[in-house]
C-alpha cells in the first residue's frame, strides 16, 4: 500500500462534504495514521476531481471505498474509469457473485488491492433474516470471504466480530475491519463494533476509523490517541 510513517493500519474515512475541509483534515491527521478513506458520498458530490485534489500532493496511500455492485461488464468499466486515481485499496460487493469480482480484479491496476465487501456492519442477524439469509453474519461473512478469495480477490471488508475466523481461513488476505469504536466511544448506526485494538490482535490489517477522528473537537489528537493505543 506504499510506504508510510506510520505502520498502525488506521485509514481514516474522511467524510466530510467539502474539499477545502477535507484536505484541511488530511494535513492534520497525516501524520498519525497510515492512509485516507473517501466514500460514496464524497464522491457522488464531487467526482474524481473532487478525489484528486484532496489526496494532490499527499504521501498517504488512499482508499476508494465505493463499494461496486453490478453486472461485470460494468463493474469492470467502473474499474478502469478509477484507475488514474491510483487507489491503494478499491471496494466491490462480494454479493455481486464470481464472475463481477473476477472482472474487478481482471480490470484493476496490479497495484490496486481489491477488497470484497461482506456483510456491512450496521446490520445484524435480523437484518439478514430479513433479506432471506437464515444462518447469521459469521456465517455469511465467512461465505463470501471464500467466495472472494476462490475469484482472485486480495481480501475482504468484514466486520471485527467476523476478523478472527475470516483471519484463519484465509491467512494471507488483505483483511480491511470498520465498526470500530476507541473505549468510551459512541456506537453509533454501526452494530457490530470493537475497540482498534481489539480489531487489530483479532487479525486486521486496516483498521477504517471515521467519526471517533473526524468528529472529534481536535482530529488531530484523536488520532494521536488511536495511534498510542495500538502501540
Amino acid at each position: 500500500m506504499g510506504a508510510n510513517v506510520s505502520a498502525n493500519g488506521v485509514f481514516v474515512a474522511v467524510d466530510v462534504a467539502d474539499v477545502t475541509a477535507a484536505r484541511a483534515l488530511v494535513t492534520a491527521i497525516g501524520p498519525h495514521v497510515a492512509g485516507i478513506k473517501l466514500g460514496l458520498e464524497f464522491f457522488c458530490a464531487h467526482g474524481p476531481a473532487g478525489i484528486a485534489a484532496v489526496m494532490a500532493g499527499q504521501r498517504l496511500p488512499l482508499f476508494l471505498d465505493l463499494k461496486l455492485h453490478d453486472i461485470p461488464n460494468t463493474v469492470a468499466g467502473a474499474v478502469r474509469s478509477l484507475a488514474p486515481l491510483a487507489p491503494a485499496i478499491l471496494t466491490v460487493h462480494a454479493a455481486g457473485g464470481p464472475a463481477m469480482l473476477a472482472a474487478a480484479r481482471a480490470a484493476a491496476p496490479p497495484a490496486t488491492r481489491v477488497v470484497a465487501v461482506t456483510v456491512l456492519t450496521s446490520l445484524d442477524d435480523g437484518d439478514l433474516l430479513a433479506a432471506g439469509v437464515g444462518d447469521g453474519t459469521a456465517a455469511q461473512a465467512l461465505r463470501l470471504a471464500g467466495l472472494t478469495r476462490a475469484a482472485g480477490l486480495d481480501g475482504i471488508v468484514c466486520s471485527p466480530h467476523e476478523v478472527a475466523a475470516a483471519r484463519a481461513a484465509w491467512p494471507d488476505g488483505l483483511l480491511v475491519v470498520p465498526g470500530l469504536r476507541p473505549a468510551g466511544s459512541e456506537a453509533g448506526d454501526q452494530k457490530r463494533v470493537m475497540t482498534p485494538a481489539e480489531a487489530r490482535a483479532a487479525g486486521a490489517d486496516v483498521l477504517v476509523i471515521g467519526r471517533p477522528i473526524t468528529a472529534a473537537a481536535d482530529p488531530a489528537a484523536a488520532a494521536a490517541a488511536i495511534a498510542n493505543s495500538l502501540t
